[in-house]
């Protein structure tokens, strides 16, 4: 099954702190998995992640307003795999 991984947000260090989780997450799942940024605000205002940065799982938004842990999103992709 293919995920989709996207991290949503304009604020530099949260959200590169963010996708290295992501990655580290990703790597521990063995998934290979590309990750998309949204910067738009458009569309992260589509989503309801009023308070960037924001962890998008397949069109879901698994958590936003905080950095998540690299075991929350281990914990979110595995409910997804």
């Amino acid at each position: 099954m293919d995920v989709s991984v996207k991290i949503l947000g304009t604020n530099g260090a949260q959200c590169d702190q963010l996708e290295k989780n992501v990655q580290e997450a990703l790597k521990e799942l063995g998934m290979n998995t590309q990750i998309e940024h949204v910067t738009d605000l458009t569309q992260i205002e589509a989503y309801g992640a009023v308070q960037p940065p924001a962890l998008v799982i397949n069109d879901e938004v698994a958590g936003y307003g905080k950095v998540l842990s690299k075991d929350e999103i281990v914990r979110n992709l595995r409910e997804v795999r």
